[in-house]
């Protein structure tokens, strides 16, 4: 494997996740167009944001230990399906579990890589 390829395995479900985690946070600006008085506003923009605070969380684990991001982006990706099933249509669905099947799935390549070359 180059070392292009190395960087690439290793840099992209970072940058998905980062980017996804700004995706999800931006379902949260809905709160602003409920006429909420300004308190009721940030305690409704921070159960918004508890989702987006949850991937990060995440990402940051998965940083260090892949494995993390592969379980727990896969379960998420299994998870919203589940639990939403019926309730929108299937363009959803691809658009919220399939990044982080996506995610996972790369996290899953770069850490049986990173086996690999310990082994």
């Amino acid at each position: 494997m180059t070392n292009t390829t190395r960087l690439v395995l290793f840099w992209t479900p970072r940058v998905l996740g980062i980017l996804f985690a700004t995706f999800i946070s931006l379902f949260a600006l809905d709160v602003f167009e409920g006429g909420f008085r300004f308190p009721d506003t940030l305690i409704a923009l921070f159960m918004h944001l508890i989702p987006t605070f949850l991937l990060v969380i995440t990402l940051l684990v998965a940083w260090r230990w892949e494995w993390v991001g592969t379980v727990v982006f896969i379960g998420l990706a299994v998870y919203y399906v589940v639990w939403a099933w019926g309730r929108f249509p299937w363009v959803t669905y691809a658009a919220i579990s399939g990044p982080l099947a996506v995610m996972g799935g790369l996290f899953l390549l770069n850490w049986v890589w990173r086996a690999k070359m310990k082994g």
